[in-house]
């Protein structure tokens, strides 16, 4: 999908940044779900049914039934009554039904554009991958969930959670990408094969740097070494390869996986500092691309602060509590995925375009 589409129509662009704005507030539910560790609440994937929460107490009983079947109830929530578990079953149902919203509202804006045909032939395809990735995401939302509900599990896999962290990434980045395509005028495209090579580094960086966040996530790895700068006082950590064989340390142990991310953010935030002096000699720019080329440094100020923050901030971590550590970790993650759109908004400015252009 790398030209730009001609004929495109406004109404199209309005459908796809809705989409985009839609999968967002997903992504931010699917956050506070784990946070609130509501995610395994629901221990069924009923498409159609599943959409109604349950309407009387009978309906009530009988999930909460389902849910103390579960190994997190029998080992981590025994003592949960009703009420506590009504309240991580309306984030888990909140999270799914958003997840079907978005689904509908693609669904039936296809049909009414085609109706309208407002569609070309060229954005058919981008939208059947759109519509396939969504499916996918749906997959692995379940296979995750599936993971935290047999033998002793009490949280989900985390290798499974990064993993639908990933793919909800790469769904919103191909929309965001598309949304592109539909509403940027050639006037604001400014191409530079070597600020285009730079920033395809740096969102190479970043894709490492998200996945180490899922990582520490699933692994609750902040409250593993709540120290800065150093690592429990230690600035390379003893422990960085006590797993055998050597390499799983980088996805099962905590303080590896801190270490590594860490790491990935000082580079970053050093690669994103020279993007930003090489990107303000390009002359003659538009505003959209004087702006674009702010936000990126923005937001990795703002999201290195604030990772700073949420390990300092891990010993206030108290379970089914909300406090400023959750704040704390939400603000981070949705900082991460505005910082990765950033950073492709500039790379479509910068990359070289071939065919034609949408003209407003």
């Amino acid at each position: 999908m790398g030209k730009s589409l001609p004929g495109s129509s406004r109404a199209v662009a309005n459908w796809i940044w809705l989409g985009v704005g839609m999968l967002l507030i997903q992504v931010v539910l699917g956050g506070i779900t784990r946070l609130t560790g509501s995610g395994l609440s629901i221990t069924e994937w009923n498409v159609v049914t599943g959409a109604i929460p349950p309407l009387n107490q009978q309906q009530w009983l009988t999930e909460f039934d389902k849910y103390r079947k579960t190994p997190q109830f029998n080992l981590l929530h025994a003592d949960f009554q009703l009420s506590d578990f009504k309240f991580i079953f309306f984030w888990e149902w909140f999270h799914r039904a958003w997840a079907r919203l978005v689904g509908v509202i693609f669904i039936v804006g296809f049909v009414w554009l085609v109706w309208k045909k407002q569609l070309t032939g060229n954005m058919i395809r981008p939208l059947l991958i759109l519509f396939l990735l969504g499916a996918l995401q749906g997959a692995v939302g379940w296979i995750m969930v599936q993971s935290g509900l047999t033998g002793d599990a009490i949280y989900v896999e985390p290798t499974r959670l990064a993993l639908h962290f990933i793919f909800a990434l790469g769904l919103i980045s191909y929309a965001f990408w598309f949304a592109l395509t539909l509403s940027v005028p050639p006037k604001d495209l400014h191409p530079d094969k070597g600020l285009a090579r730079f920033t395809w580094m740096i969102i190479f960086f970043v894709f490492f740097q998200l996945l180490f966040g899922a990582l520490m996530a699933g692994h609750r790895a902040a409250a593993a070494a709540s120290t800065w700068p150093t690592i429990n006082g230690q600035w390379i950590p003893a422990s960085l390869f006590r797993e055998k064989p050597a390499p799983i340390n980088l996805v099962e142990n905590p303080i590896t996986i801190q270490f590594v991310h860490r790491g990935l953010a000082y580079i970053i935030l050093a690669c994103v500092l020279v993007f930003f002096i090489r990107a303000r000699r390009i002359t003659g720019v538009s505003n959209r691309f004087s702006a674009g080329i702010r936000f990126p440094v923005a937001a990795v100020l703002l999201q290195v602060a604030l990772g700073i923050l949420a390990v300092l901030g891990s010993p206030t971590i108290q379970a089914n509590h909300w406090g400023p550590f959750e704040w704390i970790a939400q603000a981070h993650q949705v900082i991460g995925m505005l910082f990765l759109l950033s950073l492709l908004n500039v790379l479509y400015l910068v990359r070289r375009h071939k065919g034609a252009i949408m003209t407003h």
